[in-house]
Order: structure tokens, then C-alpha cells, then sequence
């Protein structure tokens, strides 16, 4: 199977394109590379360096003829969309309808499109299952869920196929802590510079983390089943960020101390899944433990630390 993977150098994406070719399928990867990195790229994979908004992009799926896309290119900060909305919109909307647009002009058969937990806003109940409210509390949850509107009808009117994953809070190796770094990846970079953490609030807001190997497996499971569902892709358990740092300290060989502020107004408290309809439906549920995915994203991001210091500097 010949499988276009849209941010194929990206955090998650790449990890999506070692598990696609690692099981034999053909894999051609799109990326602009202004976050994600050229290193980063498969050498098994084709590569073509757009951006989604481009009109070249038909080009590419005119010439490859591929029978699935999986999206993972974005715009992913919060900030940018309040600062930035047209830019957020044009990558986020714009860009993804750009991709429909080539799907369906060369008769793609499925496209996987990679969602946010930011589209349901704070939650009304927990835990948060798929028909929750949509209610994003920014641009970028906006420019999260309207593509998944655009998905529905073009199924409606062009049998495009489709499965939408809504990620909960991602992390693992190759994650970017100055770029497009979440908590754990941010931490981390703190630990190894020896620096203490800074914890808005008493540190009991929770969120369910899920590690980046799991999330391109749930992927690779949306390409054969789901067509035309929603998933949420998570643990299905809630951790508080004094958890994080609880088990920090003990992978950790660097001291790990944490100064606490006051609560940021907006924070969402507390977000975790309920993932009983992707386990039923797609047959996924995640493999790899908390402890397990932070002992091996701390080994990567201290290796990386020793090998080109002072990157995390």
C-alpha cells in the first residue's frame, strides 16, 4: 500500500512513517520542514519539501497516486492563534482543505486526520467521551475541528473515506521542547539543565499523556477500520503534574525541584479520555506505561543532550 504521510518528518509523523515501513507498505512523505526535521526523515521514504497550502501539492499526488493520506501537519500553538488567527486558519483550514482538494481530484481512498483534545474545550463531565460538546476555547480548537466538518462532507459527496483521531496530550522522543514541546518534553529539557520547574498552580491539574509510538499505532490502526468515525486517543487516565515530577525524580540522575505559581486564568483543571470506542473499534489501546515512555523519552533527550550540548541551552 503506497501511504502519503502529511508532516512525515514531524514528531509524530515520522514515528507514523517507521511503523508504515517497518511493516512493508510504501510510504512518500510531505513536509515543509519548519518544524520538522530533516534528520528526522526515513530513508526508505520518498520526500517532497511543501508546504500544504501550496497549489503543488496536486502535483504530488498526481505523480505518487496514493491510496492513503495521514495527516499530521499543523499549526499546533494556542498562542499563534490569538496573536496570528489568519495564519493559524490558513495552515489549519485552508491547508487541510487543499489536501481534500488533491484527494479528491486522484481518487484517494482514506485520509486519517489527526485531531486536539482542544476542540471540546473545558469539560463538562469526565471522562471526555467522543460526543462531548464542541466547545474550543481558541483559534486553534476552531481550526482543529472544522476540518473534521469538511471530512463529513467530503464523504458525503465524494466517497472520500475517513478517520479522525483526537489526541490527548502527546509525548515521547524526537518531541521539540522549543518548538513544539508539551509539558513533558519541556520539563525535561528543565531537569537536564538542572533547573528547577515551574508549576502554575498547586500541581494538580491533570491531563491524560499519551506516548507518540501508541498514537502512530492508533494511526496505523485507523488506515484498515473507523471509516467515518471519531476516536479519542489517550490512556484513559488522568495525571497530575506532581505525578510527573514524582516519577521524574525517579529517572531522573539530575536533582529535580519545582517552584509553584499562581494558577494561569483559562487553565483547563482537569482532561483526560474515555477510549472504550477506539479499544472496541479499531482494536487499539495503549501499550506503553507512563513510567515506561518517560524512562525512555528522558534516556533520548539525555543522550541528545550529551552528544550536541548546548542544544538544550
Amino acid at each position: 500500500m503506497k501511504v502519503l504521510v502529511i508532516g512525515g518528518a514531524g514528531f509524530i509523523g515520522s514515528h507514523i512513517v517507521d511503523q508504515l515501513i517497518a511493516q512493508g507498505d510504501e510510504v512518500i512523505i510531505m513536509d515543509n520542514l519548519s518544524t520538522g526535521k530533516e534528520n528526522q526523515l526515513h530513508t526508505q521514504a520518498g520526500f517532497y519539501n511543501l508546504d500544504i497550502t501550496s497549489p503543488d501539492i496536486l502535483t504530488v499526488f498526481e505523480k505518487e497516486k496514493p491510496e492513503v493520506v495521514i495527516h499530521q501537519a499543523a499549526q499546533i500553538h494556542v498562542q499563534t492563534s490569538v496573536v496570528n488567527p489568519t495564519f493559524d486558519a490558513n495552515i489549519n483550514i485552508m491547508g487541510t482543505i487543499n489536501l481534500l482538494e488533491a484527494c479528491r481530484k486522484t481518487s484517494v481512498k482514506k485520509f486519517v486526520y489527526a485531531s486536539s483534545a482542544a476542540i471540546y474545550g473545558t469539560p463538562i463531565h469526565l471522562p471526555i467521551t467522543e460526543d462531548h460538546p464542541i466547545q474550543p476555547l481558541s483559534g486553534y480548537g476552531i481550526s482543529k475541528f472544522t476540518p473534521e466538518m469538511y471530512l463529513s462532507v467530503y464523504q458525503d459527496l465524494y466517497d472520500l473515506s475517513f478517520t479522525i483521531l483526537r489526541y490527548g496530550n502527546v509525548y515521547g522522543i524526537r518531541q521539540d521542547p522549543r518548538g513544539e514541546g508539551g509539558v513533558i518534553s519541556i520539563f525535561l529539557d528543565k531537569i537536564l539543565q538542572e533547573q528547577p520547574l515551574t508549576i502554575d498552580g498547586d500541581g494538580m491539574q491533570t491531563r491524560d499523556f499519551i506516548y507518540v509510538e501508541d498514537v502512530a499505532r492508533a494511526n496505523i490502526a485507523a488506515i484498515h477500520k473507523g471509516d467515518g468515525e471519531v476516536f479519542n486517543v489517550g490512556t484513559g487516565i488522568q495525571t497530575s503534574l506532581n505525578e510527573l515530577i514524582s516519577v521524574f525524580k525517579q529517572v531522573s540522575s539530575n536533582p529535580v525541584s519545582a517552584l509553584h505559581g499562581q494558577d494561569r486564568p483559562g487553565d483547563i483543571k482537569h482532561s483526560y479520555f474515555d477510549i472504550g470506542k477506539i479499544e472496541q473499534h479499531l482494536n487499539w489501546r495503549p501499550q506503553v506505561t507512563l513510567e515506561a515512555g518517560l524512562i525512555n523519552t528522558y534516556k533520548y533527550y539525555e543522550e541528545l543532550y550529551r552528544q550536541t550540548a548546548p542544544y538544550l541551552k
